[in-house]
């Protein structure tokens, strides 16, 4: 089907003068997750990130250090597979003219990827859409959150965004990323898989005005809970009338989610501030409510793992593959009301598809999971107060001692993060070089950050917080991370344990404290490598797991987790 669709994109070439067009993963929301996968149409690549370029005669695929392999084997037969980590787009695509869609792309991004070898040209019909128009979605309705869930009003945060529209001289704030619209508002959607992400954007002016850009009939439900005229809810459509009609100087734009169709309409009437949505680091900083909730939704969480982990180790007995696997975990996350659906697309694999850092089973890749492979298993949900990730990998039987030792390694890296003084290790990126020296002495590493930002019932992956090799936020109270260093071998076995953590004060000190409940291998860890403070932790951890749970438990799992500590 991709054959077919980029011969058709390349017949378009010539009439409209161009070498090239580029796809990227994004939709025009910008989210992670999104309903309309252009990129998986064209090459077949299902990963979270990545960027087609399209030729006459060739076609490219880049992707981050996590997909590679994943691409090779999706997308290897028809695109040639580059590591933009390594390799940006413009080293190797030179003196074109590429066509892109303004609509799906930030100019930052395209000053980053293309800028400075290539001539880019705005077209303004997407031309995968017009070979294959997507199915038409139902639409449903947004929905508010409970102030007693979210613990501020959407009227504090407005004013929050407001005080600074003034400190900054700016007249107007556009939000174009929808979780932040999500988030100021109190309110969730149904536009993606994965996300409660409602597709819209807003505007807040310095004074009174308060514009929200979505489709009129996902409102209803808001406009009366926000009071809302009818006129502050705008069709995207009439985007530009709405510009136009508005009075000042000043837009403060999001060069991160704000596209170049959004940006072109702003700066025709209004001098762009690219100061940045304010937003992603207030929403990164969660209240008391907020991480109380998530505690909770992770004891919900945490009984569904340890249940499946018991189960999978101890019960089943039959010949189970990675996708039974997937369909049981979520069986036990059902059995409570309050979860509601995966925060992603979950990634079990067993062997050599554990190596591939964002594996998703297929028909094509399936697996049976053997007793003497390891088996990673990287799942999330959504709870009506809280997202959830964690990762386990699991054995089945007495393993190597070189994998135990990576696995120890890994663990050891893992405890490293857990335990930082974050007074001397306050930035992400001192923190990751905790994570990666064990693995580091031996020469081995692992090609993904140590941890990303989580949202509140939002994207499971958020920022601006991070722990990577270049990450600089600060760290703050109430910012909620993932620690996830991980080892993966190529063709034979990939090993991760993920936690989610956050920043806790205790006596004006600034501490991780662990959200994820549930156990961790303990039939992989090398014991002679640990140490003495590396054991009390492990103890002191399960022991929590054991306190926090074991009420949800029945006697066979509760008997088996004590015997954890």
């Amino acid at each position: 089907m991709s054959k077919k669709i980029i011969k058709k994109i390349r017949n378009k070439f010539t009439q409209l003068k161009i070498d090239g067009y580029i796809i990227p993963k994004n939709d025009e929301f910008f989210s992670e997750y999104a309903s309309v996968d252009r990129l998986k149409v064209i090459s077949n690549f299902s990963g979270s990130a990545g960027i087609a370029v399209v030729l006459k005669k060739k076609n490219y695929l880049f992707v981050d250090g996590r997909y590679t392999l994943q691409a090779q084997k999706e997308s290897g037969k028809e695109f040639k597979i580059i590591a933009i980590h390594k390799i940006l787009p413009y080293k190797v695509l030179k003196n074109l003219r590429l066509g892109f869609d303004p609509s799906l792309h930030t100019k930052k991004q395209l000053k980053v990827y293309f800028g400075r070898t290539s001539i880019l040209k705005a077209v303004s019909n997407n031309l995968v859409d017009e070979i294959q128009k997507e199915k038409t979605i139902q639409t449903k309705k947004f929905f508010s959150l409970n102030s007693k869930v979210v613990g501020e009003s959407y009227k504090s945060k407005i004013n929050k965004i407001r005080f600074i529209l003034k400190s900054n001289k700016a007249d107007y704030l556009f939000i174009s990323a929808p979780e932040n619209v999500a988030w100021i508002l109190n309110i969730r959607g149904s536009d993606n898989p994965n996300s409660p992400i409602p597709n819209c954007r807003l505007i807040i002016g310095r004074n009174k005005e308060l514009f929200l850009i979505a489709q009129i009939d996902k409102t209803s439900k808001i406009i009366k809970e926000k009071k809302l005229s009818k006129k502050q809810v705008i069709d995207p459509k009439s985007f530009k009338d709405l510009i136009n009609n508005l009075k000042g100087n000043k837009f403060i734009i999001d060069p991160a989610s704000c596209s170049v169709l959004y940006e072109n309409i702003i700066k025709s009437k209004f001098q762009n501030i690219n100061y940045g949505d304010p937003c992603y680091k207030l929403k990164s900083i969660k209240n008391s409510s907020e991480i109380r909730n998530m505690s909770n939704a992770h004891i919900i969480d945490g009984v569904a793992l340890t249940k499946f982990i018991y189960w999978i180790k101890n019960i089943n007995k039959k010949k189970i593959t990675e996708i039974d696997s997937i369909k049981k975990l979520e069986k036990f996350r059902k059995l409570n009301k309050k979860y509601l659906f995966p925060s992603f697309n979950t990634i079990a694999g067993t062997g050599s598809n554990g190596a591939i850092i964002h594996y998703r089973a297929s028909k094509k890749t399936n697996k049976i999971i053997k007793k003497k492979d390891i088996f990673l298993c990287d799942s999330g949900g959504q709870y009506k107060f809280g997202t959830t990730d964690v990762t386990r990998t699991i054995c089945f039987s007495n393993q190597k001692k070189s994998i135990k030792d990576k696995f120890t390694k890994v663990l050891k890296g893992h405890i490293a993060v857990a335990t930082s003084n974050l007074k001397k290790f306050d930035v992400g990126k001192k923190v990751d070089i905790r994570a990666r020296k064990y693995l580091n002495r031996d020469g081995l590493d692992y090609e993904h950050g140590t941890g990303h930002g989580v949202g509140f019932f939002l994207n499971v992956h958020e920022g601006p917080q991070g722990i990577t090799k270049i990450n600089n936020v600060k760290f703050q109270e109430g910012m909620i991370l993932s620690n996830e260093p991980g080892y993966y071998k190529k063709g034979q076995y990939g090993i991760r344990i993920e936690n989610l953590i956050y920043v806790k004060k205790i006596n004006n000190n600034l501490y991780f404290e662990n959200l994820t409940l549930a156990p961790i291998e303990k039939d992989l860890i090398n014991f002679d490598l640990l140490n003495a403070e590396e054991k009390n932790y492990l103890f002191m951890y399960h022991l929590n797991v054991y306190l926090k749970i074991h009420k949800y438990l029945n006697k066979e799992e509760r008997s088996w987790l004590v015997s954890l500590i």
